[in-house]
C-alpha cells in the first residue's frame, strides 16, 4: 500500500540530507582556517609585518610604555637641535622632544586608517553581497553609483570637501575618507560574492528551500569573505598613508592633535636644513603602511589560495 503522505518520508531525507552538507561545509571552513594558519605561520614576512604591527600598536595604544616624556612640554630654548643622547631624535621647532611626539603621533595616524577601513568594509560588505548575490537591476543601480563615486579620485575629493571643514579631526577626516574611498572594495566584495553564487552548494541550499538571508548569511558570505578581508589589511595602510599626505598638504588633523602627518608638514619649511625633522615622521609612515599591506597580502593569500602567484 503506498504511503498517502510521501512529505513524511522525503522530509526526514532532506533534513539529514542537509545536516550532511551542513556538516561538511563546517568541516571544510574549519580545515581551511587551519590551512590557512599553517600557512602564515610558514611566511616570514607575515612574521615580520605582524612584528612590526604589534610595535606600532602598542605605541598607539600604550606610549607610556616607549616615553615617559609629556609631547606637550616644550621650551623654545631648545628648539631645532640635532639628535643627541639627550633626544634621540633631537627637537622640533616648538622644543619638544620629537622621539616623545613621534611615539604619540603614532595613535592618531593609526585611528584614521582603522576607522576607515571599518567602515568601508561595512558599507562593502553590504552593497557588494547585495549586488552580487541578486545580480539585474539590483547590481545595475549599485554599480553605477559606485562607478559614480569612484570616477572621483579620493585624494582629490578629500582634499575639497576637508578644505572647506573648519575643524579637522580624525572623525571628520576619517568619514571623509569612508564617503570616497568604499567603492574598490565594494567591487571586490561583489565580484567575490558572484563567484560564490555560483557554487554547488549554494544551488543545493536554493533546491532544498532556504531563503535568500540564510543562504546569504550562512553560505555566501563566509566564502566571499577572504580577499576582502586580506584588502581590508592592506587598506589600512593606505589610509594611513592618505592622511599623512592630507595632512603635509594642510587639509588633514589639525592642532593641537598630534599626528606624523602634522610632523611632516611642519617640517616642509626645514627639510634641508633640519632633516631630522622630516626624516623620523617619514620613517614610521613607511614602515607602518609597509607592514599593513604586506600581512594583508599575506592574509589574503593565505585565506584565497587561488590569488598565490604560480
Amino acid at each position: 500500500m503506498s504511503n498517502p503522505n510521501p512529505e513524511a518520508r522525503t522530509t526526514p531525507v532532506s533534513t539529514a540530507a542537509t545536516e550532511a552538507g551542513e556538516g561538511q561545509k563546517k568541516t571544510a571552513e574549519a580545515s581551511l582556517l587551519a590551512d590557512a594558519w599553517r600557512s602564515l605561520r610558514k611566511n616570514p614576512w607575515f612574521i615580520i609585518s605582524a612584528a612590526i604591527l604589534l610595535v606600532m600598536l602598542a605605541m598607539a595604544i600604550f606610549p607610556q610604555l616607549f616615553t615617559s616624556e609629556d609631547p606637550r612640554a616644550c621650551f623654545l630654548e631648545r628648539n631645532r637641535q640635532t639628535p643627541s643622547a639627550e633626544h634621540w631624535f633631537g627637537t622640533d621647532i616648538q622644543g619638544c622632544d620629537y622621539y616623545t611626539r613621534v611615539i604619540y603621533g603614532a595613535r592618531n595616524s593609526i585611528a584614521v586608517g582603522f576607522i576607515v577601513s571599518l567602515g568601508v568594509l561595512v558599507i562593502s560588505l553590504i552593497l557588494g553581497l547585495v549586488a552580487g548575490y541578486f545580480g539585474k537591476w539590483v547590481d545595475a543601480v549599485i554599480s553605477r553609483f559606485t562607478d559614480m563615486v569612484f570616477a572621483v579620485p579620493y585624494i582629490l575629493g578629500a582634499l575639497v570637501f576637508l578644505n572647506v571643514i573648519p575643524t579637522r579631526g580624525v572623525r571628520e577626516v576619517a568619514m571623509v575618507l569612508i564617503i570616497f574611498t568604499w567603492p574598490t572594495m565594494t567591487r571586490l566584495m561583489r565580484g567575490s560574492v558572484i563567484s560564490a553564487a555560483s557554487t554547488e552548494y549554494v544551488t543545493a541550499a536554493r533546491a532544498l528551500g532556504a531563503g535568500h538571508v540564510t543562504i546569504m548569511r550562512r553560505h555566501i558570505l563566509p566564502n566571499s569573505l577572504g580577499p576582502v578581508i586580506g584588502y581590508a589589511t592592506v587598506f589600512i595602510g593606505i589610509i594611513i598613508g592618505a592622511e599623512a599626505t592630507l595632512t603635509y598638504l594642510g587639509v588633514g588633523l589639525q592642532l593641537p592633535a598630534i599626528s606624523w602627518g602634522l610632523q611632516l608638514s611642519d617640517a616642509k619649511p626645514y627639510l634641508t636644513s633640519f632633516p631630522h625633522l622630516l626624516v623620523f615622521p617619514l620613517l614610521f609612515v613607511s614602515l607602518t603602511v609597509f607592514a599593513f599591506m604586506t600581512l594583508g597580502d599575506a592574509v589574503r593569500d593565505a585565506l584565497d589560495p587561488k590569488s598565490k602567484k604560480k
